[in-house]
């Protein structure tokens, strides 16, 4: 292994050579300064770079200038790559997070790994930091393809614990010294707050395992889990936030029915550095790679599994769609929502939920009578999956396509409810809708005023 901090001595046209597949690490572990000298050498050219989510300061590696040299496969898309996939200057992955590991070691096989990592030990092992979702395999995929493994060793990155390299697997390590990226997140408005009520009350009780990200909605059932006073949790996650830190805090997070003391998930991502030096040699959380976080099989051999995760949008029928606005605008990616909403299904007394606010901020509804034409769903309509809105909550499992209309039209602001259901009844193409309801309430569906 040869030791540097000079990135002109490695990342250079003669060890990035043209011909090359690259993996590098995203989200808190993003390579930055590697990533910058990519953009910067001219002659580092036909090269491949597939990531997942690229943040910090790397908005120039996915300049039009640098995408006609580095052909971009994003994963899953963020503020920096969004115009170049938007655009056609990058390509968009469809990958399942559980699947990226797989595709990366069987089909897509990158001969570079750049990551980020933390250490080493005493035993000479390197923490992967924040980030392991597909590096693993994409350190094992360069190993075994003769190729080499460039680790930035940050000062800033947190040793996490659960996964880790051999210093003889890394090649080049460059010392480097900066900030990883923070995500703030808003104080939850009352949209959030009342559908974060509605999801702890009716669905969160002692001995429950939980799956949420960051955003509002998750602050605001991260307050109401406390204000309910529900013991005993465990966390099996793919992203671990602040959030989810404060119930560890709290003594509410035990893992107690869990098969281990620990909380596992796949990615960190911090709204404060205090959130990474928190992470650092802390045993109540370890890192997994996401074959194993977002594993199906795995997430539904966790009792009571809530997966709690968002939406772009939803129709009608129950379709529900979160990586794109459009059929050819990618907001984000696939994710692991699907994994997660459907893991949870399949846990005993496990609740798949989408949660979302009933419009965006400008006042347009995400609920509407039919998905985009040609947009990529997240979930389909047989997924039996929960949805919440601050107006209620509706339930699908055991219901007609004709149920689930009536039922999630509710859920919609009542201007567009009203217009929604004019459309259902009027229409013909939905069967007896007036029979749906029992008691002025359609089935499956539970205002949040009856909560």
């Amino acid at each position: 292994m040869k030791i540097t901090s000079k990135i002109e001595d490695v990342i250079n046209p003669s060890i990035i050579a043209p011909g090359s597949r690259i993996y590098a690490a995203g989200n808190a572990a993003t390579p930055q300064k590697s990533l910058q000298q990519m953009a910067r050498d001219t002659g580092i050219k036909d090269v491949e770079l597939l990531s997942v989510l690229l943040l910090g300061d790397v908005e120039e590696v996915f300049s039009r200038e640098a995408c006609q040299r580095i052909t971009h496969r994003v994963i899953f898309n963020g503020h920096h790559s969004r115009a170049a996939v938007n655009q056609g200057w990058a390509r968009y992955q469809l990958i399942h997070l559980s699947d990226i590991p797989k595709q990366v070691r069987e089909f897509l096989k990158p001969d570079i790994a750049l990551l980020q990592v933390s250490g080493p030990d005493n035993g000479g092992n390197y923490s992967l930091g924040t980030t392991v979702e597909g590096v693993l395999a994409a350190v094992k995929s360069a190993r075994e393809n003769h190729g080499i493994v460039i680790a930035e060793r940050n000062a800033r990155m947190p040793f996490v614990l659960g996964t880790t390299i051999h210093e003889s697997q890394i090649d080049y390590l460059l010392d480097v010294d900066y900030d990883l990226p923070v995500s703030p997140v808003k104080k939850p408005d009352e949209r959030a707050t009342r559908i974060a009520r509605i999801i702890a009350e009716k669905y969160i009780e002692d001995g429950c395992t939980l799956q949420y990200g960051i955003g509002e909605v998750p602050e605001a059932v991260t307050q109401a889990i406390l204000d309910k006073g529900v013991r005993d949790l465990g966390i099996r996650t793919e992203l671990f936030a602040d959030a989810m830190r404060l119930l560890v805090e709290k003594g509410v997070v035990t893992n107690r029915y869990l098969n281990n003391p620990f909380s596992i998930a796949s990615l960190f991502l911090s709204g404060n550095r205090g959130g990474y030096h928190w992470l650092d040699y802390n045993s109540s959380v370890q890192s997994r790679a996401s074959d194993r976080t977002n594993n199906i099989i795995n997430i539904a051999r966790h009792p009571k599994m809530i997966a709690i995760n968002s939406a772009i949008g939803l129709d009608l029928h129950g379709n529900i769609w979160a990586d794109s606005l459009d059929a050819r605008k990618i907001y984000s990616g696939v994710g692991g929502q699907s994994d997660f909403l459907r893991g949870a299904y399949f846990s005993p007394g496990g609740v798949p939920i989408i949660a979302m606010k009933s419009t965006t901020v400008k006042g347009v509804s995400k609920i509407l009578d039919k998905c985009p034409e040609g947009i990529t769903t997240t979930a389909i309509a047989a997924d039996p999956v929960i949805i919440v809105t601050e107006h209620g909550t509706f339930d699908p499992r055991g219901l007609s396509i004709t149920e689930h209309a009536v039922g999630i039209a509710h859920l919609a602001d009542p201007k567009v409810r009203d217009q929604l259901l004019r459309h259902i009844y009027d229409s013909g193409q939905f069967h007896n809708p007036s029979q749906n309801m029992i008691h002025g309430v359609p089935k499956g569906f539970t205002p949040h005023d009856r909560i």
